[in-house]
C-alpha cells in the first residue's frame, strides 16, 4: 500500500469562512519555519486580495521569520471583506525513481560527478581513493526535472533554462544543470518530493516527512550552484522541484507515495496496476526505464 502523506499531519490549515474543512496541511519537521510557510501558502493559495495567516486561537497574524512553525490549526484570512481564496489546482507531476537503460545519460553522469564529487545534499564526499578508482557506488546523479517527463519538459519550455547543450536536438534533460550528485538514499528522498530545495531561501533544504538523514535547514552545498559556471544546477528547476513538492505534500490529503523496492521475483506490473493512479505510473515507469532508446 502506498504511503499516505496525510497520516501524521500535525499542522492543518482553512480558508477562516468554512474552519471545518481543511484545506491540507503538513508532517512538520524542523526545517519548516514560519517562512517556509509563507513560501509554501504563496505557492499554494490563490487570492485577488492580501490574506492574513493566524494560529487558531490566536489574534495575531503569522510573520514570515526563521521562527519554527508551531503545531496547530492555521486559518487564512483575506484582508479584503469580500475577497475569497482558492487553492491552485496547479498539475503535480506523477514521478518514480528515475533510472535509465538506454546509455543517453552517461554524459550526464559524469558531468555531475565530475562537478560536484560529493553528496550535495548531506555533505558526504565520495574519497578521492574511490574516485580514482572510478567507484560511484552509493552516489548518484539525481535529476531535477525527471527523465519521465520529458514530453512536459519540452511543452512547458524548461528547455529554455538549460544553456549548455551539445546539439540542436538536445532537449537538455541531461543537462548537468538538471542535476544533483546525491547518496542513493537521498535520491529516492528527491524523487519522492519528501526532500527539496528552496532556492528562494538561501537553497534552504526543506524536508516534508520524518528527517531520517538530518538534513533539513542546511543549505544546498556550494559546489553545484556557482552563479559563474556554466554547469551549475539551474535555479529555475529547483524552484519547479520546490512547487511540486508542495503540491505533493501539502494540498488536500496530497500525493500517493509509490513504492520503489520491487525485489527480484517480485510482481512488480501486478503491484503498480493495483496501486493508486495506475495508469500513470505505469506510463511514468516505462519513460523513465526506456527513455532516449530507438528502436531500428
Amino acid at each position: 500500500m502506498a504511503p499516505n502523506r496525510s497520516l501524521g499531519r500535525d499542522v492543518h490549515f482553512y480558508d477562516i469562512s468554512n474552519p471545518d474543512y481543511a484545506l491540507g496541511g503538513l508532517q512538520l519537521t524542523p526545517s519548516f519555519t514560519e517562512r517556509t510557510f509563507y513560501f509554501a501558502l504563496g505557492i499554494l493559495v490563490i487570492s485577488a486580495s492580501p490574506y492574513d495567516v493566524y494560529l487558531r486561537g490566536t489574534d495575531v497574524p503569522l510573520t514570515p521569520t526563521d521562527d519554527p512553525l508551531r503545531p496547530g490549526k492555521y486559518d487564512i484570512k483575506p484582508t479584503s471583506p469580500h475577497g475569497r481564496i482558492f487553492i491552485t489546482s496547479e498539475r503535480c507531476i506523477t514521478r518514480v525513481l528515475s533510472h535509465t537503460i538506454s546509455g543517453r545519460d552517461e554524459k550526464f553522469r559524469r558531468a555531475v560527478r565530475d562537478r560536484d564529487g560529493k553528496c550535495v545534499i548531506t555533505g558526504v564526499v565520495n574519497p578521492q581513493r574511490r574516485v580514482d578508482l572510478d567507484n560511484w557506488s552509493s552516489y548518484h546523479a539525481a535529476h531535477i526535472f525527471p527523465l519521465s517527463g520529458e514530453e512536459w519538459f519540452i511543452a512547458n519550455g524548461f528547455s529554455r533554462w538549460i544553456t549548455n547543450r551539445e546539439e540542436g536536438h538536445d532537449t537538455g534533460i541531461n543537462s548537468c544543470q538538471n542535476g544533483l550528485l546525491m547518496l542513493s538514499n537521498i535520491h529516492e528522498q528527491f524523487d519522492n518530493f519528501s526532500i527539496s530545495i528552496n532556492p528562494d531561501d538561501d537553497y534552504r533544504i526543506v524536508t516534508f516527512a520524518d528527517d531520517l538523514f538530518n538534513v533539513g535547514g542546511r543549505q544546498l552545498d556550494p559546489v553545484c550552484r556557482d552563479p559563474d559556471s556554466e554547469r551549475s544546477a539551474r535555479a529555475e528547476l529547483l524552484r519547479w522541484h520546490f512547487r511540486q513538492a508542495v503540491l505533493a505534500n501539502m494540498r488536500g490529503a496530497g500525493e500517493p507515495i509509490f513504492e520503489a523496492d520491487f525485489p527480484p521475483g517480485s510482481d512488480m506490473v501486478g503491484e503498480i496496476l493495483s496501486g493508486p493512479q495506475a495508469s500513470q505510473r505505469m506510463e511514468a515507469e516505462l519513460s523513465s526505464r526506456l527513455n532516449g532508446l530507438s528502436v531500428s
